[in-house]
């Protein structure tokens, strides 16, 4: 994932910043839980495409 991307990209629910994990392949929004994966290398924001993560996850 590009970093230069990960600087602007916002989460689409609460508009916060956005983690990658490279293990998953997913932007993660901590404030909100959620998780956004990315495929073919495109990130895929939408709420409804998104998975919620445990609390004990959510690092």
């Amino acid at each position: 994932m590009d970093h230069r991307l990960l600087e602007i990209i916002a989460c689409p629910v609460c508009h916060g910043k956005l983690s990658y994990d490279k293990e998953n392949l997913e932007l993660i929004c901590k404030l909100d839980r959620l998780a956004f994966p990315v495929r073919d290398g495109i990130p895929v924001l939408l709420e409804n495409e998104a998975r919620t993560l445990p609390t004990e996850e959510n690092q």
